[in-house]
């Protein structure tokens, strides 16, 4: 969906861009897929230098305020960059669920629940965001279920 105008280069570069931070929210829970899917560490090598900052206290806090407050509420910056800048946030903030709910509920179940719903949010985390990163590369609008109408209540 294409419905704000047209895309350039800068924009498709910027909208795909800022799914990297959903990817590097979620690589914990990615751990033992990575022991056993070795491919899987080939996609993270380009996030090295983020997964690198993000080893400082509250910097994924400070990331999203950061993109928030001068991205996403920015009218002045392209539809487009806003609602993907959104959508990544979003995508963070349910791995930041996922993770509470994973760490505090389902934790002292045992080790094999929590890695196989670890694992499940990972995979769907991924798969989410190469999709995202692949529409925003050819300039459309990445729409998820659920999660792009939220965004296009927010972003306007």
């Amino acid at each position: 969906m294409n419905w704000r105008g047209t895309t350039t280069w800068q924009d498709r570069l910027f909208g795909a861009l800022v799914y990297a931070l959903p990817m590097v929210d979620v690589v914990g829970f990615g751990m033992p897929l990575f022991r056993d899917l070795p491919f899987l560490q080939w996609l993270y090598l380009p996030l090295i230098p983020l997964l690198q900052l993000y080893q400082i206290p509250f910097m994924s806090f400070i990331i999203f305020l950061v993109l928030f407050m001068l991205v996403v509420r920015n009218s002045n910056i392209s539809h487009f960059i806003r609602f993907n800048t959104m959508q990544a946030i979003l995508i963070s903030i349910l791995v930041s669920l996922c993770q509470l709910i994973i760490q505090y509920i389902f934790a002292p179940i045992g080790g094999f629940t929590v890695q196989t719903l670890g694992s499940t949010v990972f995979l769907g985390v991924l798969v989410a965001a190469l999709y995202s990163i692949i529409q925003s590369a050819m300039g459309r609008y990445a729409e998820i279920p659920s999660l792009s109408e939220a965004v296009h209540m927010q972003v306007r």
